[in-house]
Parts: C-alpha cells; structure tokens; sequence
C-alpha cells in the first residue's frame, strides 16, 4: 500500500470513528432497508458508495415517504457553486443527488428541482459536476439561480445581523426543502456544511462577508430550516477549499450524514472532519441561538457500516 493511500485510509478510519459518540447506537448491516424502528435524531453511514449509503440511511431515518407525501413539490440543493468535476469534491456527488430525486419520485412528488446560486459560471458548473445529468437521468428538473429576479425578500425575525435577505423562489414555493451540501474546508467559514450551503438559496451573499459571515449563517437558519439534511462526505476537500486546487486537497472518507436537525448535522460533519463544533463559530453560535442541538452525546445517533 503507498504512503498516500495508508494515510487517507487511517485518517478517515480514525475520523469517522470519532463521530460515533460512545452512546450512539449500532445499527448493523444486513440486506434489508428496514433497518430500525427507532427514531433517530442523527444516523451516520460509512464505507459504501453515495447512493448506497443514502439507501441505508433514509431508512434508518423512517423512510423518504416520511418527508415527501403524493404531489409535493420538492427542491433538493445540492453544492453545485464550482466548476469543477466530481473527483475535486468541490460539488455535492452527482450520485447522492440522483438517489435523493429518484427516491422523492418513489414517494409520489409531483416535480423535483434542483438548483444553486453558482460562484462560477452557472451552466458549467451545472455540467461539469455531473449534477446536471444525474438529476435529468432521475427525471428531475434543473433550474437556474443566477438572476436577481428569481429572489423575494424575506424577514429574519430573530437575526443578529441578517435581519432581511432575498430567498430564490422555488425554496419560498416548495413543500420539501431537501439540503444537500458536501462537506469540505472553507477560508472564511471554516468548513462548508449544511448551514452554510443555504447561501446557496440567496442573492446577495456579498452582505454576510462584510457583516460577520458566522453570525449571519447562523442567523439565516433561524429562519430557513430544511426538511432534511443530507451531507455528502464521500470525498472531502481537506484544505484549499471551498474551490480546491489539486487532487491532493481531496481524501476519500466514502461516509454520510442525515438529520433534520442542521446543527446537528454540521456538529457531526464537523467530528468527521476532525474538528470541535466549538471552533466553528457558526455551529457555536446556531447552537445558542437555539436552531439544533450540537451536543451529540444527547442525541439518539444510529451508525450503519455498509
């Protein structure tokens, strides 16, 4: 085995290991979805491919039935802000995003869009994830988000420093919101996660740069809490992100994350990349705020090993 690969392996073994809190519960593998009549606050999934491991986790977390009723109107947002192609990890995994939309359509959903607003040019980032196939391949609908017509202002009742902000329409129109980021490291903000995706689903994020960009993070999921979120750690952009630079930035940690409760969720993505939800401000603050809980000792955590 090459230097490389043995450390990649032992660094996602030891990481993935730590996200499990001595509490947590086991699930073990077996062929079945139906793998737990227990209600779950969190379950974690490790060592299968993208799809597979969302497979085993929406089970474990009731079933995508759960979520989404007959004729809903469902837009899942995934990280799709890079031109860049999968093996970068800079975008959400096109295979993730395909099995979310096609499992909305088993459950009887009406239309399935997906959508982000891009930091590179739209419709090659759109292309060059793989996102825009996956989804069309799953009979879902891409949508643009790169024009200020498609942004309604909303008000952020109990925001600090985002008070108002302008929410793309199709999330303000939808009765799912399914948020699917992949988990990477980020200059400014620490780490890119579940909240940190959402400003993906505004126009002006400009604003939260100049204005205390973890305060108003966290602020906006006061208002904006998805129904779901799913976070993508199949690979994960370790350093130079959230655009990445080389192959080398990316590890391969083939895991997944599922709650509704997003600090939750960034807490937990937050261990698997090796770091204290303490020290990412956002998560912190969220926490006291009271959007989630970061506190997974507290949590009721299902593991599920493919």
């Amino acid at each position: 085995m090459k230097r490389r690969e043995f450390l990649v392996k032992g660094v996602s073994a030891g990481l993935a290991a730590g996200l499990l809190a001595k509490h947590a519960n086991v699930l073990a593998s077996g062929n079945s979805l139906n793998l737990s009549k227990d209600t779950y606050d969190l379950v974690a999934v490790m060592g299968g491919e993208p799809d597979v491991m969302f497979d085993r986790a929406i089970a474990a977390m009731g079933g995508i039935g759960k979520y989404v009723k007959k004729g809903m109107r469902v837009v899942v947002k995934p990280n799709i802000g890079w031109d860049k192609t999968p093996e970068y990890a800079a975008n959400t995994n096109p295979l993730l995003v395909k099995r979310i939309v096609e499992h909305c359509f088993q459950a009887g959903a009406k239309e399935v869009l997906v959508f982000d607003n891009t930091c590179d040019q739209w419709q090659r980032c759109y292309t060059n994830s793989g996102i825009e196939k996956a989804v069309k391949d799953a009979g879902g609908k891409l949508i643009p988000g790169n024009s200020e017509g498609y942004y309604h202002p909303v008000n952020i009742a109990a925001g600090k420093r985002l008070k108002q902000t302008k929410e793309h329409e199709a999330i303000l129109e939808s009765d799912v919101f399914i948020n699917v980021p992949v988990l990477k490291s980020h200059g400014g903000a620490t780490l890119t996660i579940a909240m940190k995706n959402m400003m993906g689903i505004v126009w002006d994020r400009g604003y939260w740069h100049r204005n205390d960009l973890h305060q108003c993070i966290a602020d906006f999921a006061s208002y904006r809490k998805p129904t779901l979120n799913i976070i993508d750690a199949y690979r994960v952009m370790k350093q130079n992100g959230p655009k990445g630079v080389s192959l080398s930035d990316v590890v391969t940690m083939k895991s997944l994350i599922i709650s509704e409760d997003i600090v939750a969720a960034d807490a937990a993505a937050a261990k698997l990349f090796g770091l204290n939800p303490e020290n990412v401000d956002y998560i912190k603050i969220a926490a006291q705020m009271g959007i989630g809980n970061m506190n997974l000792e507290k949590l009721n955590i299902g593991r599920i090993k493919v």
